[in-house]
């Protein structure tokens, strides 16, 4: 196939088999591969690795201090080069908040067609990337690259955190309030974008989520009611708080009507423009919670690329977590509860 001329208008997605985190591996097949491949050699010092689904791994190195890791890339989201790479150095930077810790320095993973598009524009999409990099006081240290048939774009980042304050995602408590950092809807605008259906205002509304660090996280770490955290990317919502309550033992209670959600949502859901991803994720999970529509699945199981940290706090807490929130200015909103497990389900919908 012959490479486009540079100056005709590329359209990113039109070489994506899926959308950014919509391209994941479906929670109950990657947990297959996990299974097949769990070694029976433990590490003491690593203190979070496969066993919790987290999203980074966490390393003690003594003195009161532990290194955090992470790697995360997935295909192209957006058309616009630039902004691929804003986005997916955003949430993998995002991956060292979740954990509650600061990043140090991140190094590039690239695939590129070169046969279908031009170097040049791999340059705009490492560029972007380089520009939250900078934004979150680290460098993009280096690299590898591979030629492939689609193009991928992500980061390893490494990461630091005081000990004490790593906030995993399974260690929620009974009567915790469960709150959301970012609204909901974003795969299902990035496939409104890749069906050139999507709606200005909502493209734009998308791109400034997915391309926002969840700073916040760092600053959360520091209050010691937060009792457990995680970000909300592939696996949509109700996969995320599935694996927070059922590693807690627990059971998600989630307000629909609290939801936040991109404001165009409910337009694309009626024009049937479900990435794929939200039916491999209910296919994944669905038996786990309490019957629900067509409709709550399709904006709970959708794929977030670079969504927010869904945050568990005791009760005593919150009121020092809503001031955090005004204080620093993140979005903060109150979704549901965790409660003892009392039957069969790990989250249940209300007022749908």
């Amino acid at each position: 196939m012959s490479t486009p001329d540079q100056s005709e208008k590329i359209r990113l997605t039109q070489f994506s088999p899926g959308a950014g985190c919509g391209c994941k591996i479906a929670p109950k097949v990657l947990e297959e591969i996990l299974q097949k491949s769990k070694s029976g050699i433990t590490f003491d010092k690593l203190l979070v690795g496969n066993d919790s689904k987290d999203d980074a791994a966490v390393f003690d190195i003594g003195g009161g201090r532990s290194v955090i890791s992470t790697t995360d890339f997935f295909t192209p989201i957006v058309d616009d080069p630039f902004n691929f790479g804003k986005i997916s150095a955003t949430n993998a930077i995002s991956d060292i908040y979740a954990m509650g810790g600061e990043p140090l320095m991140a190094i590039a993973i690239l695939g590129w067609p070169l046969e279908k598009l031009p170097a040049s524009v791999a340059g705009e999409v490492v560029s972007g990337a380089r520009t939250v990099c900078e934004s979150a006081g680290i460098p993009l240290a280096g690299g590898h690259s591979i030629s492939c048939a689609d193009p991928i774009f992500g980061l390893a980042v490494t990461g630091i955190i005081e000990t004490s304050k790593v906030k995993r995602n399974d260690r929620g408590a009974a009567g915790s309030v469960i709150f959301l950092t970012k609204p909901l809807g974003i795969g299902l605008v990035s496939s409104a974008e890749k069906f050139n259906v999507v709606r200005e205002a909502d493209r734009i509304a998308a791109l400034d989520l997915m391309t926002t660090l969840n700073v916040a996280g760092k600053s959360l770490a520091d209050i010691e009611g937060v009792v457990a955290m995680t970000d909300v990317t592939g696996f949509g919502l109700l996969g995320h708080a599935i694996e927070m309550a059922e590693g807690s033992g627990l059971k998600a209670v989630i307000d629909y009507n609290l939801i936040p959600k991109i404001e165009g949502v409910d337009y694309y859901i009626e024009q049937e423009c479900m990435p794929g991803g939200t039916y491999r994720n209910f296919a994944s999970y669905g038996e786990k919670v309490s019957p629900i529509s067509e409709k709550v699945k399709a904006l709970l199981c959708d794929p977030q690329t670079s969504g927010g940290l869904l945050v568990a706090v005791r009760p005593e807490a919150v009121a020092e977590v809503e001031a955090l929130s005004a204080e620093k200015g993140f979005p903060l909103f109150r979704i549901g509860t965790l409660e003892v497990k009392n039957g069969e389900h790990f989250a249940e919908i209300i007022n749908t």
